[in-house]
C-alpha cells in the first residue's frame, strides 16, 4: 500500500513537470509595432500557423488571435465584436494590422484560444481542462 502511493506520487511529479514544460513554451507573447499601430503575435503555435498561413481569411485568424476593445464593465467582455483588421503572416510571426488605427489610452485585449492545451489526458485528470471548454488566454494591451 505504501509502495503504491508512493508510486502514485512520483507519477503525480512527472506529469506535473510535464505540464510545466509544455505550458512554458506554449507562450504567446504581443507586441506593438509599425508605430504602434499593429500588433505582433510571437510564440504562437508554429504547426496552427503554417496551417492558416495559406489562407489570408481575418475570420480564420480570429479562430486564434482575436483583438477586441476592452469595454468599460469587464464582465461585458464576450460580448464585444472582435476588431476588423487584416493578418499578415512572416516565418511564425503573425502581424494584426486594424482597420482603424488603435486609440491611445484605450485598453484593448487579444483572445488567444489554445488549441494545443488539453492534448493530455492528464489535463482533464488536473483539471485544467474541461471537456466541452475551449482554452483560451486574454493578453491586454494598450498603446
Amino acid at each position: 500500500m505504501v509502495r503504491t502511493a508512493g508510486l502514485l506520487m512520483v507519477i503525480g511529479f512527472a506529469l506535473s513537470a510535464c505540464t510545466k514544460q509544455r505550458a512554458a513554451s506554449n507562450i504567446v507573447h504581443i507586441a506593438l509595432t509599425n508605430n504602434k499601430q499593429s500588433l505582433q503575435f510571437t510564440g504562437l503555435s508554429s504547426e496552427v500557423v503554417s496551417e492558416l498561413a495559406h489562407d489570408s481569411s481575418a475570420q480564420v485568424w480570429q479562430s486564434l488571435v482575436q483583438v477586441y476593445k476592452m469595454p468599460a464593465d469587464t464582465d461585458l467582455k464576450a460580448y464585444q465584436n472582435a476588431q476588423p483588421g487584416k493578418y499578415v503572416v512572416a516565418d511564425s510571426v503573425v502581424v494584426f494590422t486594424p482597420d482603424t488605427p488603435f486609440v491611445k489610452g484605450q485598453p484593448y485585449f487579444v483572445r488567444w484560444y489554445r488549441y494545443d492545451a488539453g492534448k493530455q489526458s492528464s489535463d482533464y485528470i488536473s483539471g485544467t481542462k474541461q471537456v466541452g471548454k475551449q482554452q483560451f488566454t486574454d493578453l491586454i494591451f494598450k498603446q
